[in-house]
């Protein structure tokens, strides 16, 4: 299964808590955090809600 990093790059402060609880699901907790998560259409579609305050990219499969 592919993967992808994601990296928080804009503080929440200020957003609605929808934005930043879809940050903490995410597993993002402080500017500069990354994660890698799989790339299915749950997590593509929580990115796409806090898409301004994140960066994607997407990770080589490993065999």
């Amino acid at each position: 299964m592919a993967k992808i990093k994601i990296e928080l790059v804009k503080s929440p402060i200020g957003y609605k808590y929808d934005q930043r609880d879809t940050l903490k699901a995410l597993g993002l907790r402080k500017v500069h955090d990354v994660v890698i998560q799989p790339d299915i259409p749950q997590i593509r579609g929580m990115i796409n809600k806090v898409r301004h305050l994140v960066l994607v990219k997407a990770l080589e499969e490993e065999e």
